[in-house]
């Protein structure tokens, strides 16, 4: 526990500053500590949330949330993320689909296309929002699966699309692991409600702490002074490292 507090500490903050919850690599660094893993998605997407709700609160204050963009996508997104998490894994799955997932998601971190300026045509078309809900369920749904909010998978494809400003991307992305989250979380629960596992699940209360001081600065930092492709590249470097050592340990 010890290590993992400033662990997950750092890591609220690097992924926080790029609008993400860090659910990956909360399920990565808890797999390598050791931690049942009926547990992890839990403890995990509670990171995701205390990390994001902030994030959340700071994009909407300062006017960065597109919101008739963003409804389809987490009305889409959030039932599929339920789905997902009561669906039970045995801890090999489990492993593997995270192992892939971070691969996937640190790969897709370090493919960059320009900045722009502006919403793309696509993101203001019917067909364009229509095509991204049917993704973000996709991404909801394998969310649900591992205990991890999504916006990791989701950032990537809107900026390969060049859908919207990176600000723009953030602040979508923080919302939508908020949602999924909730969602994955409930379905979680519900699969596994135990005495046991919830008296277990209480003794992680200090990362969850680690987390709220970790991603209040990241959020602020990322928000005014950080710039997002630095942070990007560093989240992807770890991200694809945890997931190696994901599969490999296993």
């Amino acid at each position: 526990m010890v290590y993992l507090i400033p662990a997950f500490l750092i890591t609220a903050f690097l992924y926080a500053s790029v609008g993400f919850g860090g659910g990956s690599t909360y399920n990565a660094l808890l797999i390598l500590y050791d931690v049942d893993y009926l547990l992890v998605p839990k403890i995990a997407l509670t990171c995701n949330l205390i990390v994001v709700i902030g994030g959340t609160i700071r994009y909407q204050l300062n006017n960065l949330i597109p919101w008739k963009k963003t409804l389809p996508i987490i009305l889409m997104s959030a039932p599929f993320a339920w789905l997902g998490g009561k669906i039970p894994l045995n801890k090999e799955l489990f492993l593997t689909i995270l192992g892939i997932s971070l691969l996937i998601s640190g790969i897709l971190l370090l493919i960059r296309k320009e900045e722009v300026q502006k919403f793309s045509k696509s993101i203001n078309s019917k067909i364009g929002i229509v095509i991204y809900s049917v993704v973000s369920g996709i991404i909801g749904f394998v969310s649900g699966l591992v205990g991890i909010g999504g916006g990791i998978f989701l950032s990537p494809a809107l900026h390969l699309a060049k859908a919207m400003p990176s600000m723009n991307i953030a602040a979508i992305s923080s919302t939508f692991i908020f949602i999924n989250s909730i969602a994955g979380l409930s379905g979680q629960f519900m699969k596994d409600n135990s005495s046991e596992l919830l008296s277990n699940y209480i003794e992680y209360s200090w990362l969850f702490l680690a987390v709220f001081i970790g991603g209040t600065i990241g959020t602020y930092l990322g928000i005014k002074t950080f710039h997002p492709l630095i942070v990007r590249r560093l989240t992807a470097i770890l991200v694809i490292y945890v997931g190696l050592r994901v599969l490999i340990g296993f």
